[in-house]
């Protein structure tokens, strides 16, 4: 997703959270009682003891979103796998992504981590420390169906009604391939743009998209009409200098890929294996 500036998105945060971010928080699951902490664990300053605190922008299935009071998706899983090694529980806190990808949201000591669904980018990494990618990612097009449009290429010389999420990659991609979208503050924003017909064709990240279409009312009306390889992994972003923690974060991401853990939260919240998605 795209920045609009540190120093700008900073002064925005102190006065109060920007765009759809609604700043209020949620715990995740706990930690095991019998789970010790990691042997890094004395390094790790947690800006609330006994909590890691995570900065995400709801919703955003299946990464993130509320199931009743509770916060749940992809992303708190992963971050949970971090959490309980360091024998506290997670705590999510729901603030705009702009701030986020910016630093801001870290730097003010708003939070630990930021797992947003979040795309490792040389731009967000001049504000951001990244752990290793959790998650290959692509975007993807959502259509109203009977456009005929197959491609961007289609879109354009259909004339036709592009929209992307403020602040994203996918905002980015289209962007730089000659398209002005009309832009939308959040995913829900996004898809409630479509269905009313300020857009005809939306950009979005695929799973996002999969997870839209499992609906019977969204599958009724709207169709897949192409992915878009952009070559994007998600990481969980950190204060620059946290390195105690970044790396309790990657240990145990590389843990979960060699012991089966990541493969059985994957198949939990996509369907589907890595690698198998979208096909």
């Amino acid at each position: 997703m795209t920045s609009i500036g540190a120093l700008a998105v900073s002064a925005a945060f102190l006065l109060s959270a920007c765009g759809g971010g609604s700043d209020t928080s949620a715990t995740s699951s706990s930690a095991p009682a019998g789970s010790a902490p990691a042997a890094a664990a004395s390094e790790i300053k947690l800006i609330h003891p006994g909590k890691l605190t995570t900065c995400t922008n709801l919703p955003y299935e299946p990464f993130q979103f509320k199931e009743g009071d509770k916060v749940v998706g992809f992303d708190v899983d992963i971050v949970d796998l971090a959490a309980k090694k360091l024998g506290v529980t997670q705590e999510i806190v729901d603030i705009d992504f702009a701030v986020i990808k910016s630093g801001a949201a870290l730097n003010a000591g708003k939070c630990d981590v930021a797992a947003a669904g979040m795309t490792i980018t040389p731009e967000r990494q001049k504000n951001l420390l990244f752990s290793d990618p959790y998650f290959d990612a692509t975007q993807a097009l959502l259509a109203k169906k009977g456009t005929g449009a197959k491609s961007l290429d289609d879109v354009k010389a259909k004339g036709l009604k592009l929209g992307a999420q403020a602040s994203t990659t996918g905002l980015d991609y289209v962007k730089g391939k000659g398209f002005n979208p009309t832009e939308f503050a959040d995913s829900p924003k996004e898809l409630l743009g479509l269905q009313s017909g300020q857009a005809d064709v939306i950009v979005q990240d695929l799973p996002v998209v999969l997870t839209w279409l499992k609906k019977p009312e969204i599958a009724s009306k709207f169709e897949l009409i192409a992915s878009l390889d952009t070559g994007e992994q998600y990481g969980v972003g950190l204060k620059k200098g946290n390195d105690a923690l970044v790396k309790v974060i990657n240990e145990e991401i590389a843990k979960a890929k060699t012991d089966g853990t990541y493969e059985q939260i994957y198949v939990k919240w996509f369907g589907k294996k890595p690698g198998e998605l979208g096909t």
